[in-house]
């Protein structure tokens, strides 16, 4: 299958260079791309002096993940497209395994591999993981990261298995897939646009697989750090907005109304840490939201599966229960 591994780059120099290598040196089945968001650093001159072989779109504007990816993918020609972010390290034979399910699985539609912590490699990366999950109330999960909490790697997901959302930080979909659902959605710039296309194509009827046989590294947090106030807002705000695009009808606001009672739990417990930017940062989110909703309700779909979520409250099931791992 003809298959493209683009990596999204804003100012990332450094990165490229440590991880373009790997990339190169392991896809000898893939045409590699570089999609710059109109970069401000040397990258697009260091990829043309020290990588010749790698292609390079270049975007008018920063447009963030969602339509930075959306506008670079309209140039490139590919049965298959493996989004990579640029802080990610590949192993040998990352790809074959891909190809292989999109070969043998025709209602495969979405595949991520195993995603290792860079920093830690014994452990899961929480980025993803071994394959995402949401609860009732659209809080994501993963199969070794559940919160904060990681698991250590010791093959208990060394597995190829359905799974609910891939992640970002390695994406593989069919090119036939993203087109018939027009990409990422632009409103959320970044953070969670996977998970939302992930749910669109869950609703009309593909899948979405983990495979345990391809494996990568990610560092995480190396264009916006997890304690950055931005990305508390950006995932709270897109968090509400892929419930009104994709919850049934009947659900949307119960699960909606439960959901901004525990969004205001969470600004609580980021004011009795003396957290007040990231507080700030959930209500200018809810704000954020409120001004996008009739928009985003306008994006849903004729037919919206029930099916959605692996457990009712995965906060109940962590915090209450003490469930702090995938398997309980």
């Amino acid at each position: 299958m003809k298959i493209a591994v683009v990596i999204l780059n804003w100012n990332g120099t450094k990165l490229l260079e440590q991880f373009l290598p790997s990339i190169i040196k392991y896809s000898p089945e893939a045409v590699i791309y570089v999609a710059d968001n109109a970069s401000t650093d040397d990258s697009v001159a260091f990829i043309k002096a020290n990588f010749p072989t790698v292609k390079i779109v270049i975007n008018e504007s920063n447009f963030g993940f969602a339509q930075g990816y959306n506008e670079a993918l309209k140039h490139i020609d590919a049965e298959i497209y493996a989004l990579v972010n640029s802080d990610v390290e590949v192993t040998e034979n990352w790809l074959k395994p891909i190809i292989e399910t999109f070969e043998n699985e025709p209602k495969t539609a979405i595949i991520q591999p195993k995603i290792l912590d860079y920093k830690r490699k014994e452990y899961f990366e929480y980025a993803g993981a071994a394959g995402g999950f949401i609860d009732k109330y659209g809080y994501p999960f993963c199969r070794g990261r559940v919160f904060e909490t990681l698991e250590k790697d010791h093959g208990q997901y060394n597995d190829n298995c359905e799974i609910f959302w891939a992640s970002g930080a390695c994406f593989f979909i069919r090119s036939s897939v993203y087109k018939e659902l027009k990409g990422f959605d632009a409103d959320f710039f970044a953070h969670q646009e996977e998970i939302d296309l992930c749910w669109r194509v869950f609703n009309k009827g593909h899948q979405i697989k983990y495979n345990s046989q391809s494996v990568i590294y990610h560092v995480g947090g190396a264009t916006l750090q997890q304690g950055n106030p931005k990305k508390t807002f950006l995932n709270f705000r897109n968090s509400l907005l892929m419930l009104v695009k994709n919850l049934p009808k009947k659900q949307l606001i119960p699960v909606l109304f439960i959901r901004l009672i525990l969004d205001g739990i969470a600004g609580i417990q980021f004011l009795s840490q003396g957290k007040f930017k990231h507080c700030w940062a959930i209500i200018k989110a809810h704000f954020s939201f409120y001004a996008l909703f009739s928009i985003n309700y306008n994006k849903r779909a004729i037919v919206q599966s029930d099916k959605y979520y692996k457990v009712k409250s995965i906060v109940f099931q962590y915090y209450i229960k003490a469930g702090k791992v995938f398997e309980k």
